[in-house]
């Protein structure tokens, strides 16, 4: 009796203090909050980070270890024991995550992109107006969608990563938009920078060639003047929720304040967050004639002054 427990204290001693797998390099785990022991166990030990669960699950009761753990993301390097393995998750030192956010992106798309690593809260963090640098003006609505300066951030992964890269993204538009750009002043011409924002993503989301930008920019704003609905796609892209190749026309139809095809001006917030150069467009948009524009299959546009000349456009575009 007395043999068999000085072998089995033996053993734990041994799995405890040794490395814990041979691993090659380090490996990302992820601990969501209030994830048990035993469910951590099983899935180290299927992802080849330990061999024996029930020897972490020993060792995560010993002096209460387990209730010190936090929830993260945390990198388990080469020659890790099971006890180091267990101190790395109580520290809170979590995986420092390098994000690029790409220009054009959604409030909803950043949202899925920290999903991925295990990180929840986003779209409800940036409903935080309260926490927007001192001097730059709010939107409407409080909607943060458009003012989320696409860029490439670096966050810990653990539950304050939401707040900590909407607060940065945040902070990069004022430094390089509101100061930069705009020098800490409304835009020229009688527009507000939410309006500017407004224009700007629709730019963002509608070219996909740089040098377009300031003609698309140019178009809209005839439209505006004349009064005509922008029937804008990305619009109506932003009101169904998410991307297609090509729309539908009952599509067209949807019930949302922001498809401008049904409703006449500007809609009532930016659809996308967009970068600088379609900022820059926004501003100095291209002094052009044209009233329409259609997308070629190489992502550029053709552009027409009138709608009889974009009918022939479409025709020609589509092949009929």
């Amino acid at each position: 009796m007395l043999l068999g427990l000085v072998l089995a204290a033996g053993w734990l001693v041994g799995v405890l203090t040794k490395p814990a797998r041979t691993l090659r390099a380090p490996r990302q785990v992820i601990i969501q909050a209030g994830e048990s022991a035993a469910s951590v166990a099983g899935r180290l030990a299927h992802q080849g980070i330990i061999g024996s669960p029930l020897a972490f699950r020993l060792a995560a009761r010993l002096g209460g270890r387990w209730s010190q753990v936090r929830q993260g993301t945390y990198l388990v390097r080469p020659g890790m024991s099971v006890l180091g393995i267990l101190d790395l998750l109580a520290s809170g030192q979590v995986e420092q995550l390098r994000l690029t956010i790409p220009e054009g992106w959604t409030v909803r798309q950043v949202s899925e992109l920290l999903a991925r690593h295990g990180l929840e809260g986003f779209p409800a963090v940036v409903g935080a107006v309260n926490r927007y640098p001192p001097g730059l003006p709010l939107p409407p609505d409080g909607r943060l969608e458009g003012y989320l300066f696409p860029d490439t951030y670096q966050v810990g992964a653990n539950p304050e990563a939401a707040r900590a890269l909407a607060d940065k993204m945040l902070q990069r538009f004022e430094q390089l938009v509101w100061r930069g750009l705009l020098g800490g002043q409304p835009p020229q011409g009688g527009r507000s920078l939410h309006e500017l924002m407004t224009l700007a993503s629709l730019v963002e989301a509608e070219a996909k060639a740089p040098r377009e930008r300031a003609l698309i920019a140019g178009v809209l704003l005839n439209r505006l003047r004349r009064g005509q609905r922008l029937e804008c796609d990305a619009t109506v892209q932003y009101a169904l929720g998410e991307r297609r190749g090509r729309l539908l026309y009952s599509d067209l139809a949807v019930d949302s304040p922001y498809n401008t095809y049904q409703h006449q001006g500007l809609p009532p917030g930016p659809i996308c967050n967009p970068g600088l150069t379609s900022i820059q467009a926004a501003l100095h948009p291209a002094a052009v004639p044209y009233l329409y524009y259609v997308a070629r299959p190489d992502g550029g546009h053709v552009f027409s002054r009138t709608y009889q000349e974009h009918l022939a456009a479409v025709r020609a575009v589509r092949g009929r």
